[in-house]
């Protein structure tokens, strides 16, 4: 078991409609300091693919503004684990990120939706801050089962709840 790993801060901007958690940064996305750092993660393809606009190309502080300038937050459920590997299943010890800070860091906040499985444990705690919660299917390229196409449709029907689709 490696030490203690520590999380990436919240990209909430206090306009956020819409914060998509995932559970905890993997080894890439760690290294890089980006969230969704991995290559073949979906989730920046899946964002260019809904708004129109290609994400992937741009530097990672670029892609944050717009994020922000689109009312989408980012973060995790958990702050700091312990973890061998980047899966999910591999997640020891995990400590919660401040999530009842959400509505204080986006008073608007329409929506929260958790990137896949290990993120949506923590629904509860998102719906008794009174927040409408969903559960997207992962971006990351474990989830082989869905395919793009899939994960789009099922990603642009939250973002069109949330009214962050074009």
């Amino acid at each position: 078991m490696t030490g203690r790993l520590q999380g990436l801060p919240p990209v909430i901007g206090r306009h956020a409609r819409l914060v998509v958690l995932g559970s905890f940064p993997g080894v890439a996305s760690l290294q890089a300091q980006q969230y969704y750092g991995h290559p073949r993660n979906h989730f920046w393809p899946l964002l260019s693919a809904i708004w129109g606009v290609e994400l992937v190309a741009m530097p990672y502080p670029r892609r944050l503004a717009e994020l922000r300038r689109r009312g989408l937050g980012l973060w995790d459920v958990y702050a700091s684990c312990c973890r061998e590997g980047s899966l999910d299943q591999a997640i020891e010890a995990a400590e919660l990120n401040d999530l009842a800070s959400l509505l204080r860091r986006a008073p608007g906040l329409r929506l929260v939706a958790h990137n896949g499985g290990e993120s949506a444990r923590a629904m509860r705690h998102i719906r008794a801050l009174g927040l409408p919660v969903r559960r997207l299917p992962s971006s990351s390229p474990a989830n082989a089962s869905w395919s793009f196409e899939r994960k789009l449709q099922a990603w642009r029907e939250v973002f069109a709840v949330a009214g962050l689709c074009p």
